[in-house]
């Protein structure tokens, strides 16, 4: 099991490179995150619903995501509640107290998940969430040690030096860790340095001495990979072109991945813009997916973005609406049954002739077609509670597998889906960017960059796949 010292330590990609180093080896290998807490998620083949990090970890390991792979999904929907996904179906909303009640519940969901993985595969490699540090939420814990001492399974801790004071986040974690815990912590990983490494030597022998602990790697500082974010935003772009793709970020935004293939288009110049930041000219603006969609439509409209949004149009810029935010470009949004929050109806933004209602049930399904307003073919995937009518629907943005998808304004200058992953297949990526005003012959492929640097990855880890193999038996 891999478990950070903090959030962003490198346990995804460490998974996912070991996954790959194994697999290539033709051993029969699988990812596991007991439980995954991200807006961030993916689509399985038996209809569910997982982190997007385990979806990265299973094409690292040459399988399809499934369910088993990630049992517990939490999709925050605001600052103390969470929607609850297991086995890849939503069950409930829960509050941290109440979710913080039924973790033994939960529990169960992960066992029952790891004990058929690990009859079915040779080798099941676990990431655990955050910290195992947060001495808070040790009672009931069922994403780092509380899991790892449930199954008797070894750790490794990763640490980033490149966020300073590595030290003391490696001696602090294990300080807060008991006797049996820091036992089955076999050693440590420093990821993400770059330098000289005969100055960090005297550190890592000091290291080995005060934890009696080998450090198994120190991992280079990897720059330009193209690889999922697990829910983090990713704002940097390697190339600005001159196109100019402008895409708001509410305080819930969901699947944020969908940008990726633009943030490596070169002809584009990708600009995320969250709270309290100018909103800069545009020759095509986004709004993305969103867990609230009502509570982030309310803070669009704070934010200054529906004033942004009609005098864009009404100088004939373009403007999509993914998901949730397809649904706030409609007429009305309304939840009757509670699904977000409190009951109740918002006024959409106008642009799109559509009302949407929140339901229960939640549609979850890897889709693909053509594009309705050009001729070229589109995969992506579907991951909503809700349904929007109008007469904008007779002018649809999609064709998937013989239905109309999706809706597009009377003047073509406002196009709504509900597709994620729209830009990733390079056909419709350009179709799309051609409709919003870029003429490039330029395509971008996702799926071969993610190879990439998954490959690039594993090369770079190999070193600490000879070293854990040399390890003693950690129970020795």
């Amino acid at each position: 099991m891999v478990q950070g010292t903090t959030s962003d330590a490198g346990k995804t990609t460490l998974v996912a490179a070991l996954c790959r180093l194994l697999a290539q080896e033709g051993i029969k290998v699988v990812p596991f995150k007991p439980q995954n807490m991200a807006l961030n998620s993916a689509v399985t083949a038996d209809g569910g619903e997982i982190g997007r990090a385990q979806a990265l970890q299973a094409v690292a390991a040459g399988l399809q995501p499934h369910t088993d792979m990630n049992p517990i999904l939490l999709k925050p929907s605001s600052d103390t509640g969470a929607q609850v996904i297991i086995h890849g179906k939503a069950r409930s909303d829960m509050n941290a107290r109440d979710y913080h009640a039924y973790k033994p519940v939960a529990m169960q969901a992960v066992l029952e998940s790891y004990q058929r993985l690990k009859t079915q595969y040779e080798s099941v490699l676990v990431e655990g969430a955050g910290s195992p540090a947060e001495v808070n939420l040790r009672a009931r814990d069922i994403a780092n040690m509380g899991f790892a001492e449930a199954v008797d399974c070894p750790v490794i801790l990763v640490a980033d030096i490149d966020r300073g004071g590595v030290f003391a986040h490696i001696i602090g974690t294990l300080a807060c860790l008991s006797e049996s815990e820091r036992k089955r912590t076999v050693g440590f990983v420093i990821n993400r340095f770059r330098g000289d490494i005969s100055l960090l030597e005297p550190g890592l022998k000091w290291l080995e001495e005060q934890t009696g602990k080998p450090v198994l790697a120190v991992l280079p500082y990897l720059h330009g990979l193209f690889l999922d974010a697990e829910d983090a935003v990713e704002t940097t772009q390697a190339a600005r072109g001159a196109f100019r793709v402008v895409v708001p970020v509410p305080p819930r935004i969901s699947n944020h991945t969908d940008f990726d293939a633009l943030r490596a288009h070169p002809d584009v110049d990708l600009q995320l813009v969250g709270p309290g930041q100018p909103i800069p000219p545009a020759d095509l603006i986004i709004l993305p997916g969103s867990k609230n969609t009502r509570g982030d439509l309310d803070w669009l409209i704070a934010n200054g973005w529906r004033e942004a949004l009609l005098r864009h149009a009404r100088y004939g810029g373009k403007i999509i609406g993914i998901c949730g935010g397809y649904q706030m470009l409609g007429m009305t949004v309304a939840d009757p049954h509670g699904v977000e929050g409190a009951p109740g109806v918002s006024q959409g933004l106008g642009l799109l002739d559509i009302a949407t209602e929140l339901t229960r049930e939640k549609r979850l399904e890897q889709v693909s077609g053509t594009c309705a307003f050009a001729d070229a073919d589109v995969n992506g995937y579907e991951i909503h509670m809700g349904t929007s009518e109008g007469a904008a629907r007779s002018n649809p943005a999609f064709m998937i597998d013989g239905r109309a998808e999706g809706a597009r304004s009377g003047d073509d200058h406002v196009l709504g889906t509900y597709l994620h992953g729209l830009f990733d297949t390079p056909s419709a990526c350009s179709a799309l960017l051609r409709w919003a005003g870029l003429d490039s012959d330029v395509t971008v492929d996702t799926a071969q960059l993610r190879e990439a640097s998954l490959q690039r990855l594993a090369d770079a880890v190999r070193p600490l796949l000879a070293a854990l193999r040399a390890l003693p038996d950690y129970r020795a």
